[in-house]
């Protein structure tokens, strides 16, 4: 049985200060969920939400790391920095690096490997447009994407990394899969895992959907076999609205 995970993703808002006020907020409304509860937050707002995540049930994680492990590159951030700085996962791939900073396949799979290197949890987001989906190429293009992303990972390195399927075309447009759409692309996506790693890892494998989740629709995603969580974007900014989200059950 896979624990459900509800992840947050503040995207670029959020000031230390309205980050600390979420957090008090928020904390107590979830204190009794079940659910794995993951936030990736703005690299600045990093070391306040670890302080005020200590002893609750709420992980801090960061939007994005750099592939390289230090050096001059400048405005970059490491996995060992975001390791140093408390965080337990990463988010890498995201639709919005891959679209707007020409983020390649290649690219993202450095991302992950160094995450894995380094302790952190990749949660890696993949998904396809909406001209794919309409020419009837979606299982071609996630499972391209799973294939580079994921290239030469052991069965050991997969027990550690979180997928997020997110349809570009559902990402901040209001516009979610229906539940059947939804579990039909998880359920290739574990399939694709299964042929290539194995039935112990495709079981325990978590994937998540990410595409205009909201407290009206999380439900009806969530009783889908093969969704186990959510990646939340714009409904994450808020607490109540985000806690209702992750207290579906």
């Amino acid at each position: 049985m896979r624990q459900s995970i509800i992840a947050g993703n503040w995207k670029m808002f959020k000031t230390p200060l309205e980050a600390k006020e979420f957090m008090e907020a928020f904390k107590p409304l979830v204190a009794s969920s079940k659910s794995r509860i993951l936030l990736a937050v703005p690299f600045i707002d990093i070391p306040g939400a670890v302080q005020m995540a200590r002893g609750s049930n709420i992980e801090i994680g960061a939007q994005n790391l750099s592939e390289q492990d230090q050096g001059a590159f400048t405005g970059e951030i490491s996995a060992k920095m975001l390791k140093a700085a408390g965080v337990s996962f990463v988010l890498v791939g995201h639709s919005e690096r891959r679209q707007l900073f020409q983020e390649s396949n290649s690219l993202v799979h450095k991302k992950l490997r160094k995450a894995l290197e380094n302790g952190l949890t990749p949660v890696l987001c993949f998904g396809e447009t909406a001209a794919d989906r309409d020419e009837g190429k979606t299982k071609e293009v996630l499972e391209s994407q799973l294939s580079q992303c994921l290239e030469g990972l052991t069965a050991g390195d997969l027990a550690q990394v979180v997928l997020a399927y997110e349809p570009i075309w559902a990402i901040g447009t209001g516009i979610t899969a229906t539940p059947d759409m939804a579990e039909e692309a998880h359920r290739d996506c574990r399939s694709f895992i299964k042929e290539n790693w194995g039935p112990a890892v495709s079981d325990r494998l978590a994937i998540l959907y990410g595409g205009s989740v909201k407290g009206d629709n999380i439900a009806s995603l969530m009783a889908q076999e093969d969704i186990d969580g959510a990646l939340v974007g714009g409904a994450s900014l808020d607490p109540t609205g985000f806690s209702q989200i992750v207290n579906f059950t």
